[in-house]
């Protein structure tokens, strides 16, 4: 399915002073006003962090097709690419341009790919720039994801970690109100040490855990089928049973996940019988059954407290 384009100015970066003034001021003050109510993400929308606090482990591209994948299963999905210093969502949704609001210079509307709405950094700046700032601006950054951003109706807004415990990682637990987190991980306990800090530092936050998803797990060969495990095995189930967690999935290493990556659509859509996108999709179902528990369980608990 080819990406939704829109024809529209290039925005300037969110927050950043609006290029045209006497635009902005030629629209009604309330409209301008309304335009900003309406940014920022729905108190009932599942807000959930994709971490791994180690980059290169494919939280990138579990983010997307565990946002295609609840798409698919009709839920009004947001992905937001928080990873400030190395953005790659939009190369895996293929890159779109974020739209202006007609009333309101300063608030984005995320763009729609596939039915799923989209935000990155890396859609306000030429390709290769890097954003070299220290941790006040990438934090200041951060919160006008939610400030600055007309999210509209969702059921659930996926947000794509960086790597790392620091600045972004905390601004995002204060502003997002997260309903919990799904931690991704390789087998081998490199990536476990990095995993297990990102899970410490959640713990410190209150958030809490969803589940585990293990990529890279294995590769079937396609001649015997046999499974080869090249980064060890057991990595993610070892963690899921240390920390009484959910293994949501086991992702298997083949070349469509990055084949599809590399060309901008998921591989959950292109290639809904593989292994991998199969795989992906039973994450997404335990993701809803966990979540709508989670969402019960804060309604009782309002009427209890009501009452």
């Amino acid at each position: 399915m080819p990406p939704h384009t829109v024809d529209s100015p290039t925005p300037s970066t969110p927050g950043s002073a609006p290029r045209n003034a006497s635009s902005a001021s030629s629209q009604p003050r309330s409209s301008v006003q309304q335009a900003s109510k309406q940014c920022g993400v729905h108190p009932d929308t599942c807000v959930i962090a994709i971490a791994s606090g180690k980059g290169g482990v494919g939280k990138t591209t579990t983010a997307v097709n565990l946002g295609f994948a609840l798409s698919d299963k009709g839920f009004k999905v947001g992905i937001l690419d928080a990873d400030l210093f190395g953005p790659s969502i939009p190369l895996l949704v293929s890159r779109t341009e974020p739209i202006e609001h007609p009333r309101a210079t300063d608030v984005v509307v995320p763009p729609t790919f596939a039915g799923v709405k989209v935000i990155s950094i890396a859609m306000f700046q030429k390709k290769q720039s890097p954003n070299v700032w220290r941790g006040p601006m990438a934090g200041s950054m951060v919160k006008q994801f939610f400030t600055n951003v007309q999210w509209g109706e969702l059921d659930y807004l996926l947000i794509d970690y960086p790597p790392g415990t620091s600045d972004i990682q905390l601004t995002l637990s204060q502003v997002a109100r997260l309903t919990g987190a799904v931690l991704v991980t390789t087998p081998q306990d490199v990536a476990l040490l990095d995993v297990e800090k990102a899970m410490a530092m959640l713990a410190m936050t209150k958030v809490p855990i969803i589940g585990i998803i293990e990529t890279m797990s294995h590769f079937i060969c396609s001649n015997c089928q046999t499974q080869h495990y090249l980064f060890l095995s057991g990595g993610g189930e070892k963690l899921a049973k240390k920390y009484d967690v959910p293994m949501l999935a086991q992702i298997p290493m083949e070349s469509r996940i990055a084949l599809t990556s590399d060309r901008g659509l998921p591989l959950v859509r292109r290639f809904p019988q593989a292994d991998g996108a199969v795989a992906y999709v039973k994450a997404a179902e335990s993701i809803i059954s966990k979540t709508s528990k989670a969402t019960e369980a804060n309604d009782d608990n309002f009427h209890l407290r009501w009452k």
